[in-house]
């Protein structure tokens, strides 16, 4: 949808700077189309060598991942917690053979996808860029390859997988919408281990095993793509170009006895190249040392020191107009908590963290014009938290406190702006000196009443708070989102979710049934000022316009447990809403990240022995989308009058998937065949809609919708010793 550019009066930017911009959008949808190309049926060669089958884990990562069993949903205290096991993940249907965590996540109740193919996901009335995703406690952003047609988490790599769905543990900040915490998998101390995978599309490859010394252990995983191989041979996309690459490494060392040490990084990287006149690549590095420190049974401290950088970069020559753009967001985080088992009735964790956080939320150079803006920014926050079981535990409480202190730093420029965003004083603050501090306590309360053995009842409430926040101009992330971090004109985003549910399961736990209900209000929710866009001007601030936001709904779930035949039932509904001032003259406004209806239902069989059936089905309401209302011409050139927005809402989405596995266990191996279909009967479901002339009715316009994939079947073959 090309809603970048829809609120744009042509006075406000040059006219060649605005074809360019046009033209960079049109490049982009090319690139899109291409995916739609290069995704043809798929053939995925799997090798693997494993000298034993063993149950690895990650001790030095706080939350371990374990099956989601029945208990867990029903007593679990934390209310819209997610504990997802990454073996059933494993199982389900993946687009074009490639098995992803984000992909997984999107199936669970309250979870949605932005869009076909796009790894971000939304919940609760958030959208991706209001999530926060840890990989060993590092921060990383928009983990998405090929434009988020894949995750930039490698499913061999993976170990732990926890999300929480706006209520979280005190322990937890930096967004106001959910926070996804990934531990990468520990290798094992005892024997080595060699898997790879060979498809269309890219090439993976996991090894791990003992160091050496005693009780060390190493894990190094990397994936590749040779896409390029298939383009160049294509006359019409011989100028183009699509790479990616992720790698994995982690080394643990046990110093002693009650000590144990570890080193985690994490690099991805993505390129594309279109016509030789646009090119964007977008990287995130992490890396990670932790300190384990453990006494007795009831009492470990953890310090971890950690780093990140994701960078940005797009470039454009086309019409003799030279652009390119750079953003970068550059983190490093001190943290240090503790966890206390007084007795069987308390749970204590206790700790804080400080992170110095360099932004950059743009620099282009447009020909001879260079521009950028750069700010800096320093968080630190206390908390303490105690889970207590009550009343011979029936009843369970999480109750704990957050405290964040959010600076602006000098060095950079800070402007006094008026009510229509213009400039009317500047000041140059020194180096290091604090601008602006916010001081937010942050409150987080979970508590759960047992029924008996099988039911319990639910509530909880939170506040969440984020200091970096994405500028966007549609409803889905783009490596050219502009980031924005607090400043004497931008607040932090705040959000309090009040949630309440029921769950229930039967007696022999077979079958389990959950409803939970929200009410979300966010503050200091920002947008483009109507006729901006995101680079109407360097100066983020004179460009956006703060206002609140709202999100209510219900979300249902049934899992059938127990049998040959497993899966689950969600169904969500829910309204998100936006009002800024300046925006809609003030009023109530449907946000693009709206979407009524959203129902998921997965069923995993073992047929018998040797074969399994895994199908997944959804439908999501159309997303909320801002149509023309009007058009108007000047010079020959065709502008298009948009007047409320996201009144509209594209076609609905629906999409079934297969995958049948065959499974045959030998002496010392066991081999698998794997056969899939995504969009099993070929629906084309919407991408984006763009409007255009339309030659038979002179005075109307035409909506055109874009899909990216429609009947795609793939096969793989593994075999592990």
């Amino acid at each position: 949808m090309k809603k970048a550019f829809q609120h744009t009066p042509d006075s406000l930017i040059p006219k060649a700077c605005l074809s360019a911009v046009r033209c960079f959008q049109r490049r982009w949808e090319n690139g899109r189309r291409l995916l739609a190309v290069i995704c043809l049926p798929a053939f995925a060669g799997t090798a693997a060598a494993q000298s034993e089958l063993v149950n690895r884990q990650d001790t030095l990562d706080e939350v371990v991942i374990t099956s989601q069993s029945t208990n867990r949903r029903v007593n679990d205290v934390q209310i819209g917690a997610e504990k997802v096991d990454v073996e059933i993940m494993s199982r389900l249907p993946a687009l074009l053979g490639e098995r992803d965590i984000i992909k997984g996540l999107q199936l669970l109740p309250g979870v949605k996808s932005e869009a076909e193919g796009l790894g971000g996901y939304q919940e609760r009335g958030g959208t991706s860029s209001q999530n926060h995703i840890l990989l060993d406690g590092a921060a990383v952003y928009n983990v998405g390859h090929l434009m988020g047609l894949f995750s930039s988490f490698n499913d061999d790599a993976m170990g732990s997988v926890e999300l929480f769905k706006g209520l979280m543990p005190a322990r937890y900040g930096g967004g106001s919408s959910a926070v996804l915490n990934i531990g990468t998998r520990t290798g094992d101390n005892v024997r080595h281990h060699l898997s790879m995978n060979v498809g269309l599309l890219s090439t993976k490859a996991e090894v791990d095993g003992p160091l050496g010394h005693k009780g060390a252990s190493y894990l190094v995983a990397a994936r590749t793509s040779y896409l390029d191989i298939f383009i160049k041979p294509l006359p019409k996309y011989r100028d183009n170009a699509l790479r990616f690459y992720d790698f994995n490494a982690r080394m643990n060392f046990r110093l002693g006895e009650n000590d144990q040490l570890y080193f985690s990084f994490f690099r991805g990287y993505d390129m594309i190249e279109v016509e030789k006149m646009l090119n964007m690549d977008w990287s995130n590095t992490a890396g990670s040392l932790g300190w384990l420190h453990t006494k007795g049974t009831r009492h470990h401290a953890l310090t971890q020191l950690v780093a990140s950088n994701y960078g940005t970069a797009q470039g454009m020559d086309v019409y003799s107009f030279n652009l390119s753009m750079h953003g970068y967001n550059r983190q490093l985080t001190l943290r240090h908590q503790q966890t206390w088992v007084p007795d069987t009735h308390h749970t204590i964790n206790a700790g804080g963290e400080t992170t110095l956080i360099g932004l950059q939320s743009a620099e282009w150079r447009v020909t001879t014009n260079h521009e950028r803006e750069k700010r800096d920014g320093w968080l630190s926050a206390l908390w303490a938290s105690d889970d207590m079981s009550l009343f011979n535990k029936h009843l369970q409480l999480s109750a704990g406190l957050r405290m964040e202190w959010l600076s602006a730093l000098g060095g950079k420029p800070y402007y006094e702006l008026d009510a229509d965003g213009n400039i009317i004083g500047t000041t140059h603050p020194k180096k290091g000196s604090v601008v602006k501090t916010y001081a937010l306590l942050q409150p987080r309360a979970s508590i759960t009443w047992k029924i008996g053995q099988t039911a319990a009842l639910k509530a909880g409430y939170s506040r969440m708070v984020q200091p970096v926040q994405a500028l966007r101009n549609s409803s889905m992330t783009m490596p050219f989102d502009r980031l924005t971090i607090i400043s004497n004109n931008i607040k932090p985003q705040i959000a309090d979710q009040v949630a309440a549910g029921c769950s229930m399961m039967t007696k022999d736990g077979g079958w389990d049934f959950s409803a939970d209900t929200y009410w979300k209000t966010m503050s200091n929710v920002y947008d483009y000022r109507d006729g901006k866009i995101f680079n109407s001007d360097i100066e983020i601030e004179r460009l956006i316009i703060g206002g609140k936001g709202r999100a209510y709904g219900l979300e249902l779930a049934v899992h059938k447990n127990k049998g040959r035949t497993t899966g689950w039932v969600a169904y969500t509904l829910s309204w998100v809403q936006n009002k800024i001032e300046g925006v809609m003259d003030g009023q109530w406004y449907t946000a693009p990240n709206d979407r009524r209806h959203d129902l998921v239902m997965v069923v995993m069989s073992q047929l018998n022995s040797h074969w399994e059936l895994s199908t997944s089905w959804r439908y999501t309401t159309g997303q909320a989308m801002t149509a023309p209302s009007g058009k108007y011409e000047i010079s020959g050139e065709t502008y298009y009058y948009f007047g409320d927005r996201n009144k509209s809402r594209a076609p609905d989405y629906h999409r079934l998937d297969l995958s049948l596995a065959y499974s045959v266990k030998k002496k010392k191996a066991t081999h698998t065949w794997t056969f899939g279909i995504y969009n099993a009967y070929n629906r084309y479901n919407p991408f984006f809609v763009s409007f255009e002339e339309d030659d038979s009715h002179p005075k109307g316009t035409k909506a055109t919708v874009t899909s990216l994939f429609g009947f795609i079947p793939t096969v793989s073959f593994s075999f592990k010793y």
